[in-house]
């Protein structure tokens, strides 16, 4: 049996690339023939293209389309940078079956009533820069993208796109937020549109997310597999203080019992990505204190439709990637598969891997029950598989050893290795009657994951050794880690093995829209429900080696097992919200509660415990129109997290009151948003993870650090200069600064906090973060430039001066991308990743200096059908 599951792994890892181009070679005669009206059309860049208006979907933040409404238009941005697989959805759509409905989000469409709109507010957005004036003469597009209809020959001019200005009278699509559209929302709302997502081609959703204002990340593995996000000042360990969710739906292994994101999709098959903070945060939960991600898969195409991006570069980093869809009149699908895999950049001493590879594989469905009528019903359908074997390590470096080669990676983490398989299954209803749209969905995912890694020393801290590692007893151990020494008694012996965990997430959620009118005022409601329940169970066990030659050779001592246990949660979820709209203003009430219902059971100890959660969440937010182009908003809610199952009666759930305030500038192409926020925590909370440190003993217990500040500015600049010619600039810039205070002294076994003074800052929260990018795009390709910076940041909790070995280094680094258009099919691009190969200390949680990725160049081609 194990040598079959060592087949079917490897299997699994070469067919995704050969399966992709037989995807791409599948015949499909007459597909020029079939598809209705593309002869001559510009591809919209963007993959947010709406749906006949006779059958717009309903779907998670939008309201529903009344019948006559007009089509989107095409991007404010419409160069080089637009994907391929934007193309799945052609002008074709204007007569074919809508994209589906239960996963579509306020990210990609929605509609707004004309009586939503605020007299005078800031026009609807309706590209990259989120600033398209309604009924504004659009611009140019960049034809000759890949898979864009045939264009006029090389140093002609395009032809103008058709005009698809609204008539007077009917209604647009847009972006919209809690029935408000995303110029207008009273919270921050950032959408990361495909075209943005496709500039840069990037694999790592923390280099993605740091584009946005008041997103952090803190560093690990270098390529994103198990990121740690934070917003707006709150931990970052493993994104456990974040709504994580895809297509409205919570993916987090167990968002409940164990909210520690071990699994996050790639970030590569996403056709966008959405970031509420403020009070929007009150539609999403458990967690609350500080928004929410969202990421948007791909819609099923109008037509038939396939594309194949297949990409390598340096350390035989791979990628193949692919996507084919169809739509009749009723029905449609799309398969989707990505494989990418890289040989590592870390250096092992005595040789060896230090890559990972990964797949991922989605399909989709969708079935129109009642297609047309007053009463329009659908059917989506939804499957997903994931699996990743990757050589990674907790075990960092000494600082020093950190600054001779920063890609060193220790002998002793030569059996360090990840193996986790995912499934998910997601079935929605979508039900239309006029202006209420009801979504229904049923979701289940299993993850089961095995972490085989380096624990712990017989007789020393693996931290304390690499943080001195010349003292007279820790030098011993540091031999003994590196290899140059053999284990010569028990207490240099090192424990490995692996970190066995099972998870379940499942549920029906139903969230219900609904368009009115009461006298002069107009009305977005929203209502939401949702039963759900998750587990986790834990295997951890450990097997004692000893170095040898500079070789981990097996003792063949007792296995010993360190956690054997299994928590659970059922959560009951609600929420309503109404965008209340009256001349220039907005009023966005709201309210979430939550119920919760949590066991734990240590089957080592024999100890059952449970537990019982009871919270109500309101929010409040609005938003004024000084202006056709300047408003101002502001709002203020309650922040909540749940503690995890298991923890003593005197522990607490994580509690703020968030407030923020800021004005916005929105124009044809322009969007400038300036604001402050600040978050005070009644009772700020930390869980104790491996990642962050924590010995067996002190794993998921909970400290509650009472009262703290967390409070600062974020700034958002976009605009796409359009000087002629079919050449486009687009220019975008983010900063966020922050500043921490915890109030009250208190204790605690993590080792991020340790023993805290009142007026100590929180670790792993830089004081100044900068994102920029600037680019050209044409109708023959592009190029793009993006830098960030990252300000220096605590490892331990502290005020003043930072001991040495409790800062990361700050961090700047230059990302590069070009691309070429060498015809209507395909496209040629080159990436260089940290192109001045700029390598600092990005953490060192839990066991030593670790950096971040080295420059990385990488050369593809994407084929579209």
């Amino acid at each position: 049996m194990a040598w079959l599951k060592d087949r079917l792994r490897r299997a699994r890892g070469w067919a995704a690339p050969v399966l992709l181009v037989g995807i791409v070679a599948a015949p499909a005669a007459g597909h020029a023939q079939q598809a209705s009206g593309a002869e001559g059309a510009p591809a919209p860049t963007d993959a947010s293209v709406a749906a006949p208006p006779d059958r717009a979907p309903a779907a998670t933040g939008q309201v529903s389309l009344p019948t006559g409404a007009a089509p989107v238009q095409p991007s404010s941005e419409q160069g080089s940078a637009a994907p391929a697989e934007a193309t799945t959805q052609s002008a074709e759509q204007g007569a074919a079956a809508p994209a589906e409905a239960a996963t579509r989000t306020a990210a990609e469409q929605g509609a707004v009533a004309p009586d939503a709109t605020p007299a005078g507010a800031p026009p609807a957005a309706a590209g990259d820069a989120s600033g398209e004036a309604a009924g504004a003469p659009l611009s140019d597009p960049a034809p000759g993208l890949p898979g864009d209809a045939p264009t006029q020959a090389s140093g002609e001019v395009p032809p103008a796109p058709p005009d698809l200005t609204p008539e007077p009278g009917q209604r647009k699509f847009e972006s919209v937020v809690v029935g408000t559209s995303e110029t207008r929302t009273s919270g921050s709302v950032h959408v990361l549109k495909p075209s943005q997502l496709e500039r840069f081609k990037r694999d790592d959703p923390s280099m993605v997310l740091m584009t946005v204002p008041g997103v952090y990340a803190r560093g690990e593995d270098g390529f994103g597999l198990r990121p740690n996000v934070g917003l707006r000042g709150v931990n970052p360990d493993r994104s456990k203080k974040v709504t994580l969710l895809e297509d409205g739906v919570l993916f987090g292994p167990a968002p409940y019992s164990a909210p520690a994101a071990y699994f996050f999709p790639l970030v590569t098959r996403m056709q966008s990505v959405r970031v509420l903070k403020g009070p929007s945060a009150i539609q999403q939960g458990p967690q609350t204190v500080a928004g929410s991600v969202e990421f948007i898969t791909r819609d099923i195409p109008a037509s038939e439709s396939a594309w194949l991006d297949i990409a390598g570069g340096g350390y035989l980093y791979g990628k193949a990637h692919g996507v084919f869809g169809a739509s009749t009149e009723r029905a449609g699908f799309l398969l989707e598969g990505l494989h990418l895999r890289s040989n590592g950049f870390k250096e092992l001493d005595g040789g060896g891997t230090t890559g990972f590879r990964r797949n991922e594989w989605m399909a989709k469905g969708r079935y129109w029950l009642v297609p047309d009528g007053e009463v329009r019903q659908s059917l989506n359908l939804k499957l997903g598989y994931s699996d990743e074997v990757s050589n990674e390590t907790y075990l960092g470096l000494s600082d020093e050893d950190f600054r001779a080669n920063p890609l060193r990676r220790y002998a002793s983490s030569a059996l360090d290795r990840m193996e986790w398989h995912r499934t998910q299954v997601a079935v929605s209803h979508v039900l239309e009657a006029g202006s209420l749209a009801i979504t229904t969905t049923a979701y289940r995912h299993d993850l089961t994951r095995a972490w085989r890694k380096i624990n712990r020393l017989g007789g020393a801290a693996i931290a304390t050794v690499l943080a001195d590692p010349t003292s007279a007893r820790n030098s011993i151990y540091y031999g003994v880690l590196t290899g140059q020494l053999d284990s010569s008694s028990s207490q240099e012996l090192l424990f490995i093995g692996p970190n066995d965990r099972t998870f379940v997430s499942q549920g029906v959620q139903s969230v219900a829209r609904w368009t009115t009118t009461t006298g002069p005022l107009s009305h977005n409601l929203e209502f939401g429900a949702r039963f759900h329940f998750d587990s986790i169970d834990r295997l951890h066990t450990e097997d004692a080696f000893r170095m040898a030659g500079g070789e981990l050779v097996a003792t063949h001592t007792a296995t010993s097992t360190t956690a054997n246990n299994k928590d659970a949660t059922h959560a009951l979820a609600l929420h309503v919200t109404d965008a209340i709209a009256w001349g220039p203003l907005v009023l966005t009430p709201g309210v979430r509660l939550e119920v919760i219902r949590s066991r734990s059971y240590d089957r080592l100890t024999g100890e059952d415990t449970n537990g019982a959660l009871e919270v109500l969440m309101p929010g409040m937010g609005a938003f004024g129109a000084l202006t056709p182009n300047l408003g101002l908003f502001a709002g203020a809610y309650r922040g909540f997290s749940p503690p995890a199952p298991g923890q003593p009666d005197s522990v607490g759930a994580e509690r703020s009151i968030n407030y923020e305030t800021g004005a916005r500038w929105t124009r044809r192409g322009e969007r400038l948003e300036v604001l402050g926020f600040f978050n005070d925590y009644s009772n700020l909370t930390a869980i104790c993870t491996f990642s962050s440190g924590c010995v067996d003993d002190d794993l998921d217990r909970q400290t509650d650090a009472g009262r703290a500040h967390i409070y600062g500015l974020e700034v958002f600049a976009e605009k796409v200069f359009r000087p002629g010619g079919g050449l486009t600039f687009p220019v975008t810039a983010s900063y966020t600064f922050t500043r921490t205070e915890l109030l009250e002294d208190f204790q605690s076994a993590d080792p991020q906090f340790g023993n805290v003074k009142a007026g100590d800052e929180l670790p792993y929260v830089p004081r100044h973060q900068l994102s920029a990018s600037v680019g050209v795009e044409g109708r023959l390709g592009g190029v793009a430039v993006s830098a960030l910076y990252i300000d220096t940041m605590r490892e331990k909790a502290g005020q003043g001066e930072a001991p040495p070995g409790e800062l990361t280094d700050s961090l700047l680094t230059f990302d590069v991308n070009a691309n070429w258009n060498f015809s209507r099919w395909g496209q040629l691009y080159l990436s260089a990743r940290n192109i001045l190969d700029t390598v600092e200390i990005a953490s060192r949680r839990p066991y030593g200096a670790r950096p971040n990725a080295p420059r990385t160049v990488i050369l593809g081609f994407k084929l579209t059908h």
